[in-house]
Parts: structure tokens; C-alpha cells; sequence
């Protein structure tokens, strides 16, 4: 309550500057699942055809390798999967993945640990299985410079036609929805010229996210209009609310 009680200097006031705060942070979320779904389905599509194999995401072909950090993101998304699916199965058929992980028998020395974690590696992935584990965070990161050459100029572009909407454009607007959505998830606030830029950018991404239909708008941008529109109207709400007081929220942020 600190950030709200220093703008309004009253705590009664400062309760309602946060429920403000917290009913605009509800309109985001409906606006950036929206994004993250399209961008991550488009993806899987654009790169589908691309790389011409079903497991792109697990064993892209040669010469094309991850990052560091996507590779991480990669084997903790495959580990929560295998997890998830060794939790589901019974004592009997955990001991039938013995016979895959360990043909010869089950060493004698080897821990209950080592075990687990030997049948766990044995229990397939699906490709859905996998990219619903992947983070927003992951998708964003397939439009920085590093993967300008391999994956934006070969094909990530064809998601953007206008060719003026560079591959900079989208990961910065990217970057501003991804950062106000993690802090609207942990219940930070977002006023002031950080909630009007991050209007500015979703309007950009989703302007220019695939063709225009024949009413001028990107189909993205039909189907996130209403939550659109109640965004700005709870970040006007919220906005006019700040405005009351002296205190500059500018310097607050």
C-alpha cells in the first residue's frame, strides 16, 4: 500500500486507488492470454513449416541450435512434463519403466532418487505436451537479435506483414506486454506512462499481427477489441483517480 498511500497521503483513499489498480490489472489479463496464444500458435505454425519436422522444439535440424537460455527453458519444460506424468501412474506400471530404464535390471547401489529420475527420462513428451508448458518469456525471446538471422529473416517476419513493423518493433512491444502481465500477476501496480505505453504497444502488436481482413482490422485485433476497450476504460478510471492529488505519479514509478 506504500505506493498508493504515497500519492493520496490518506490510507482510505490509497485502498481505493488499489482497487482501481487491481480491476485494470483484471482487464489485462484477458488481453495478453489472448496475445499469448495467437503468437505462441502462429509460432508453432510459421516454425512447423520451417524447420519441415513435427519435434522442432526438442530437435530442431542441424545447423539451427538453441540458446542457452531457451535450452534451459527447454529441458525444465520437458523434466515438469515427465514429472507431472509419473505422478498419474500406479506402483505397478512405474515399475515397468525398470525394463526401459534399465534393460539389464536395476542396479543394486542405485539410489530411490537416481531411480526415479531414470524412469521419469523414459516416459515420452508429445509436442502439446511441451509447448503448453512454454512461458510467454520463451515465445518473446524467438524475436530478439539472436535469432534475428535464423528464425526472424527465414521466417517469423510472414507473421508481420508490413515490413515497416521490424523485428525490433515486435520484441520491444513484446517485452513492455510481458513485463506489465507478470507484474499485474504478482499484483504490481501499473499507472501512470507505463500503463500508456503498454496501450500504445498492444494496439502496435496486435494492428500488426497478420493481414488485414476485409474491414481494415487483423483478426487478432477483432478478437481482443472489447477487452481492448475495457482496458483503457478501467486505465482512464484509474488515471482520472490519480489526478485528484498533488503528488506527481510520475515521480512515484
Amino acid at each position: 500500500m506504500g505506493v498508493y498511500t504515497s500519492i493520496t497521503g490518506d490510507v482510505r483513499a490509497a485502498i481505493e486507488l488499489h482497487n482501481l489498480m487491481l480491476q485494470t490489472s483484471a482487464a489485462l489479463m484477458p488481453v495478453t492470454g489472448i496475445i499469448e496464444i495467437a503468437l505462441r500458435n502462429a509460432i508453432c505454425d510459421r516454425l512447423g513449416r520451417h524447420f519441415e519436422t513435427a519435434d522442432w522444439l526438442q530437435n530442431p535440424p542441424a545447423p539451427f541450435g538453441w540458446r542457452g537460455e531457451e535450452s534451459d527453458a527447454l529441458r525444465r519444460a520437458k523434466r515438469h512434463v515427465q514429472q507431472a506424468g509419473y505422478a498419474k501412474r500406479n506402483q505397478y506400471h512405474k515399475r515397468q519403466l525398470d525394463k526401459l530404464a534399465f534393460p539389464d535390471g536395476v542396479p543394486e547401489a542405485l539410489s530411490h532418487l537416481d531411480r526415479v529420475k531414470a524412469r521419469r527420462q523414459q516416459i515420452p513428451i508429445t509436442f502439446g505436451q511441451l509447448v503448453a508448458q512454454m512461458t510467454l518469456g520463451f515465445w518473446k525471446r524467438l524475436f530478439s537479435s539472436d535469432y534475428e538471422a535464423s528464425l526472424w529473416d527465414r521466417s517469423l517476419k510472414r507473421m508481420f506483414p508490413d515490413t515497416k513493423f521490424t523485428r525490433a518493433n515486435v520484441a520491444e512491444n513484446l517485452e513492455l506486454i510481458y513485463q506489465a502481465r507478470n507484474r499485474a500477476a504478482h499484483h504490481e501496480p501499473i499507472f501512470g506512462s507505463k500503463l500508456d505505453q503498454l496501450l500504445v504497444a498492444i494496439d502496435a502488436f496486435v494492428e500488426n499481427f497478420g493481414p488485414a481482413t476485409s474491414n481494415g482490422m487483423t483478426l487478432l485485433a477483432i478478437m481482443t477489441e472489447f477487452n481492448r476497450n475495457e482496458l483503457r476504460a478501467k486505465a482512464g478510471m484509474l488515471a482520472e483517480a490519480i489526478s485528484r492529488y498533488t503528488i506527481d505519479a510520475a515521480d512515484i514509478e
